[in-house]
């Protein structure tokens, strides 16, 4: 069974423990302490193949953003949250995707960018496109959950397995590849 490193990444107050607990546990936290780092394990099955998530739920706040470094040296595959409802938040995410290039040393590490809380539809400040653009710009894929109603949780966590198994397979066109003859 392979096993796969997440680390979930992004501002204050944006859901990434809610987005985490739900996948985990089924449950969703109303409320609860500011997240300084908790690590979940969980058994998932994605396109017929067992594996293990390691998932690292990380602090948004800003006191703890020099320990990011290290999480995403040790990180495999990436979700970037932020809260539709919050515009700073959308802004706040840009660099820490600038953070995981520079530590990573390559531009197409698996990262998925997440819009969380779009149970609040009415309180909407960052609208789809913007998310969707973003996302065509750093080539990964969008989505917009809830942790709150499970809306599209189980899938996100799917889709960066599946990243990942992307990322892991040799590019043919990578001319170290074709070089070493390597399939």
């Amino acid at each position: 069974m392979r096993e796969y490193k997440v680390v979930v990444l992004g501002s204050g107050g944006v859901g990434k423990s809610a987005l985490t607990v739900q996948f985990v546990t089924g449950t969703f936290i109303e409320k609860y302490d500011p997240t300084i780092e908790d690590f979940y394990r969980k058994e998932i099955e994605v396109d017929s193949s067992p594996s293990v998530l390691e998932i690292l739920d990380t602090a948004g706040t800003e006191q703890f953003a020099s320990m990011r470094d290290l999480y995403i040296k040790n990180g495999q595959g990436f979700i970037l949250v932020y809260s539709l409802v919050n515009q700073q938040s959308f802004q706040d995410i840009k660099p820490m995707r600038d953070q995981i290039i520079r530590v990573k040393r390559y531009e197409k590490v698996p990262v998925i960018l997440v819009g969380n809380k779009v149970d609040l539809e009415s309180e909407r400040e960052v609208s789809s496109n913007e998310g969707r653009a973003l996302a065509e710009e750093w080539a990964c894929p969008f989505m917009e959950t809830s942790a709150k109603s499970k809306t599209m949780v189980d899938e996100l966590f799917a889709e960066i397995v599946r990243q990942m198994n992307y990322a892991a397979q040799p590019d043919k066109d990578d001319p170290c590849c074709s070089a070493c003859n390597i399939q």
